[in-house]
């Protein structure tokens, strides 16, 4: 299982994890459980492995946007291209909903305000 062909199984089961940028050896996902400052090990890592990751995505759609103005690009430099590119949004993707996840939810901002 890839997180570009699901994304609602890779939903955290607590709003207090953080879904990390891999999958098991089972290809199941990995959620972690940051310290309230975020600055653990593992968080540290996850967020170096997002940032090479979206690096990674900068340099894919660079190359895409090349073989595509380029009229001589065959069948597979398309194809690979496109994997390469595929692969990237799917990070991309993972990332955001990671990030995402772990946003501040407004409505519940606006509770806690009220109940001081």
């Amino acid at each position: 299982m890839t997180y570009r062909r699901d994304r609602r199984l890779f939903a955290a089961p607590a709003p207090d994890l953080r879904l990390l940028p891999w999958e098991s050896p089972e290809g199941k996902p990995c959620f972690l459980r940051p310290a309230d400052n975020g600055g653990g090990l593992v968080s540290r890592l996850a967020d170096d492995v997002e940032e090479a990751q979206m690096n990674l995505g900068t340099d894919a759609l660079t190359d895409a946007e090349a073989v595509l103005d380029d009229p001589m690009a065959g069948p597979l430099t398309l194809r690979v291209t496109l994997r390469r590119t595929a692969g990237a949004l799917g990070d991309v993707l993972r990332i955001a909903d990671s990030r995402g996840a772990r946003l501040p939810d407004p409505g519940r901002e606006e509770e806690d305000d009220g109940l001081e």
